[in-house]
């Protein structure tokens, strides 16, 4: 006869403490053998469909867009379905095809400029409609108004509002005022979020590393800022001590393992803030000290924190804005030479265009490491990626001409079994954007009928 022993622990435990010098944590808790019922598949129980959402943003388009990158197939392979040959700026995802579906040809018309007056206007429209597809008010102030974000729809969920610490999360990379030129009598907000809770109340995105982590970490109310070498998880000893004592070997390796995490990004954060601080001169001389001078690390940094905030499940839906509009910066990682906005703007040039695709290549990259990291992480019976569906691209399709067809996108994740993965999915010219997100929606177990200027959902 076999006794069934394993002691059941809520999903939603949390590790708790104060510090010495009176900082709080609120640590949640990977997914555990002992959260699960014994001899019950995850899938009948409540822990089965939760599926996280993470949606990125590259502002500019993609060479593969353009005339002339089409004919190089730089961005959309040139084969429909699952016999694909990945293109030269998606190629970083080989190894993980399975789990990737690129979707081109789709359309997003309510970035286009309807009047004259509104000619120019594109950056601001662009964003906006990215999670919405919605347009845009030209006003600014009080008159913004958009429409609601898909990542908003589901974090508003009644199971998933009640379940999670935190409904979502918003980062970006560059809103730290190096640019406060916002024309064509377009708000600014229109540029610095992709993530809108209604048409008229926008969601602002996080730049600091140091405030998501306390964000996702940080107990609510504590009594004085962490000290820059002290560690959040300081204020949870005695609480994890004691919960160790209750779980088996591979739990409390799990355990160890996400505590272990959670210090190595607390450590780089605060590497970062020292390194600033101590600095004769900095590049971005405005960005707040937790912000890394270099986009490749701060991207990194960002999509770390993401994958924790999914493993607990402190949150399942994340927004991520990389870039912004007009930016200039340049990314050395990548090898091109010429200021991102600047080379976006390739006159069909042969020669830019190339460079350009060169620099997609390098974007999508450093998206293959978030997804990896996804794949890297237990979760249930599977993994993060297997858990998840994330959506990248871009709004813009041609970026010289700012042009809003052939929108370069793919989702990624099996979305806890509704997506496959592994297919390239061309569109009837004219398919709205909002095509896609209503499948996404659908794909998360979302129900509703229509979604902006949807005409239906994509075959996925």
């Amino acid at each position: 006869m076999m006794f069934i022993t394993k002691k059941h622990l809520s999903r939603r435990t949390i590790l708790r403490g104060i510090g010495l010098r009176g900082f709080g944590a609120a640590i949640s808790l990977p997914l555990l053998d002992c959260m699960m019922p014994a001899q019950t598949p995850i899938r009948k129980t409540a822990l089965a469909n939760r599926t996280r959402l993470a949606c990125i943003e590259m502002v500019h388009g993609s060479a593969g867009s353009s005339t002339e990158g089409a004919k190089h197939n730089y961005w959309s392979p040139a084969k429909e379905g699952p016999d694909f040959e990945l293109s030269y700026s998606l190629q970083p995802l080989t190894a993980l095809r399975d789990y990737v579906t690129i979707i081109s040809g789709t359309e997003a018309a309510a970035a286009n400029a309807h009047s004259p007056a509104e000619s120019g206007g594109d950056h601001f429209r662009s964003s906006a409609v990215f999670l919405t597809a919605a347009r845009a008010r030209r006003a600014r102030g009080p008159g913004v108004a958009n429409g609601i974000s898909i990542d908003q729809i589901y974090a508003q969920q009644p199971a998933m509002r009640d379940s999670t610490r935190i409904p979502s999360i918003q980062l970006c990379t560059e809103n730290f005022g190096l640019s406060e030129s916002c024309g064509f009598e377009y708000d600014c907000i229109y540029s610095e979020t992709i993530s809108w809770a209604s048409p008229t109340v926008p969601l602002p995105m996080t730049v600091n590393p140091r405030v998501v982590f306390e964000q996702l970490f940080g107990a609510i109310g504590s009594a004085a800022p962490r000290a820059p070498s002290g560690s959040v998880l300081d204020a949870v000893t005695a609480d994890c001590a004691r919960l160790n004592c209750s779980l088996g070997p591979e739990d409390r390796a799990r355990l160890s393992a996400h505590l272990e995490e959670i210090r190595a990004v607390e450590r780089r954060v605060q590497d970062t803030e020292k390194h600033n601080a101590l600095a004769e001169r900095r590049e971005l001389y405005l960005a707040p000290l937790g912000v890394p001078d270099s986009w490749h690390e701060h991207v990194k940094l960002m999509f770390d924190l993401q994958v924790l905030a999914f493993a607990s499940e402190t949150t399942r839906v994340s927004t991520f804005k990389m870039s912004r509009d007009t930016s200039l910066r340049l990314f050395p990682e990548s090898g091109v030479k010429t200021p991102f906005h600047t080379l976006s703007h390739h006159s069909q040039n042969p020669g830019l265009v190339a460079e350009f695709a060169k620099l997609n290549r390098y974007h999508v990259e450093l998206v293959r490491y978030f997804l990896q990291k996804l794949k890297d992480t237990p979760d249930g019976d599977g993994n993060l990626l297997d858990h998840s569906l994330v959506m990248y691209g871009s709004p813009m399709g041609d970026s010289h001409r700012h042009d809003h067809r052939s929108l370069p996108l793919f989702l990624a994740g099996h979305a806890s079994g509704a997506v496959k993965g592994n297919l390239h999915r061309i569109c009837q010219e004219g398919t709205p954007l909002a095509n896609c997100l209503l499948t996404v929606l659908h794909k998360l177990g979302v129900r509703q009928t229509r979604f902006a200027d949807s005409t239906g959902t994509l075959t996925v």
